[in-house]
């Protein structure tokens, strides 16, 4: 007799995705009411510059990032020119976006390898338009330093198909709310909270919680009195309407100067602070 697959059965994660979806619809709705339902329209870059864009954003804010790619496109016309720079002065261009001695030599290596997969009309990623969309996020994964989220934001934001990036805004939110299982990682996060979603909601979906996440649910002192959302929020079932304040920092057991703990804690379901 052959041995049972570990993990959960069939029937539960059919389950999950049900009362995940049951989840989602009522999220949809009340951010949507809230957020003025957005929707994707046309690309707001093409599918390289978004690219290029997405690197720089890395680790750093939207103002940043903006900044540093105005700064590159004006040094540089074209990709090639790109390509050609000295990867140092590169680098000094590109700094006002942060760790531009990573981003720099990333950028060109990615950049040399869309030329070189684009021979007929180089840097031109509008195929990417035609494939299966798990063909064209492995393509994309498949540069040097693009992971599942660089790859969804290319996708969703230059030609509006329904991959998903997982930001930490997003997967605080979904976490918070219980979409995610206990302990579920942000690549994986990717998979699920996608696989759960109809591919007419996966843009409303990301813009919602990430403006959420930046304008009530915050990393620390999230304000649940302005959230719609209380009713269905694990975390505020579970963290916020059981904690008295006063005891909070000794209920979650780390204290401030270790801020990795803390906010691992927060994430996942800890004690908000005081």
């Amino acid at each position: 007799m052959s041995p049972r697959a570990s993990g959960p059965s069939r029937q539960k994660l059919a389950a999950e995705r049900r009362r995940r979806r049951a989840k989602i619809e009522v999220i949809l709705d009340r951010l949507g009411e809230r957020y003025d339902h957005p929707r994707w329209s046309t690309p707001r870059l093409d599918p390289t510059a978004e690219l290029v864009l997405t690197i720089l954003s890395q680790n750093t804010s939207d103002t940043n990032s903006a900044r540093a790619f105005d700064l590159l496109r004006a040094a540089y016309p074209t990709w090639d020119a790109v390509l050609a720079a000295d990867t140092a002065e590169l680098a000094d261009v590109i700094r006002p976006g942060g760790l531009a001695n990573v981003k720099a030599p990333r950028i060109q290596a990615v950049l040399a390898e869309v030329r070189d997969g684009t021979a007929g009309t180089p840097f031109d990623l509008s195929f990417l338009a035609a494939l299966p969309l798990e063909e064209a996020k492995a393509w994309l994964v498949d540069l040097p330093g693009i992971g599942p989220k660089t790859a969804a934001i290319v996708l969703l934001f230059a030609f509006g198909r329904p991959a998903l990036p997982v930001d930490t805004h997003v997967f605080r939110v979904a976490t918070r709310l219980g979409l995610l299982p206990p302990k579920t990682d942000v690549v994986r996060s990717h998979g699920i909270l996608e696989g759960s979603l109809e591919p007419d909601e996966v843009y409303a979906f990301h813009v919602e919680l990430i403006r959420h996440g930046r304008e009530v649910c915050h990393a620390q002192r999230p304000a649940c009195e302005l959230c719609p959302l209380t009713d269905i929020c694990t975390y505020y079932r579970e963290v916020v309407s059981r904690a008295p304040r006063p005891s909070v920092r000794r209920a979650i057991g780390a204290e401030p100067t270790d801020p990795e703990a803390w906010r691992e804690k927060l994430l996942h379901g800890a004690l908000p602070p005081e």
